[in-house]
């Protein structure tokens, strides 16, 4: 990703309504669908600033990879243990049959060869393990954001699943979220496409805005997984082995 993605994310991962709001659904999603064992061991892959490693601290014991160094010196101090830089596809020092769940969480879609990135993943679990995957949907709604973030795709639900199932994975609780306020994302997408003023800023909106968006967002903690979900902004899945 450019330096400045990893900038606005140490700056605004604590107050950013996208980052707040989906901390809260995937802790819901997990704690009602990914039946982990006391203190598992859990790894997130491509971590960033670690905005995410306090609420996977909450299933158990985290361990983070971060290949940026700025953004996994952050990690590591919020983690309070070092953060490793195996890249993927191939994870190289990572231990094999280690853990009960992997986490990526818009990850995947950086990765050239994704099929070979959740084989990795997958030969990391152990034996029931879970690998809990969010990616962005709608490759129409490809932009400046996906450029700036260094992006291969976007997904379908097809072609996710179809990665998943290549690597020797199948899909549970698959679909989408953030769906709520992706009638104002889809609209945004093409209104600068049409007026030629694409942009990559994800700062935060005004503060009042700012909650508004939050609060509409986070009603999906109660949804997601339970109620087939409308067209989103992004597809959320747990891949376990197949088998």
């Amino acid at each position: 990703m450019d330096r400045i993605v990893y900038d606005r994310m140490a700056e605004h991962d604590s107050s950013h309504w996208w980052y707040v709001a989906r901390r809260d659904i995937l802790h819901d999603y997990v704690a009602r669908y990914a039946d982990l064992p006391k203190q598992a061991r859990i790894l997130e892959i491509g971590c960033g600033t670690g905005h995410n490693l306090a609420m996977l601290q909450q299933f158990g014991d985290v361990d983070a990879i971060e290949i940026d160094p700025a953004a996994a010196a952050i990690a590591s101090k919020r983690l309070n243990k070092p953060v490793s830089n195996a890249p993927l596809p191939t994870l190289p020092g990572i231990e094999r049959g280690a853990y009960d769940m992997i986490a990526v969480l818009d990850v995947v879609e950086h990765i050239d060869d994704d099929v070979a990135a959740l084989r990795a993943m997958k030969d990391c679990l152990k034996p029931g393990g879970k690998i809990l995957i969010a990616v962005p949907a709608h490759q129409w709604m490809w932009s400046a954001h996906d450029v700036v973030n260094h992006h291969h795709r976007r997904y379908s639900k097809a072609s996710l699943k179809k990665a998943i199932e290549a690597a020797g994975l199948e899909t549970r609780k698959f679909g989408y979220f953030n769906s709520l306020l992706f009638p104002l994302a889809a609209a945004a997408r093409v209104a600068g496409r049409l007026t030629g003023r694409d942009d990559s800023d994800d700062s935060p909106p005004p503060g009042p805005v700012n909650k508004l968006f939050e609060a509409i967002f986070r009603l999906e903690r109660h949804m997601v997984g339970r109620v087939p979900m409308t067209p989103g902004v992004s597809i959320l899945t747990l891949a376990v082995p197949k088998g």
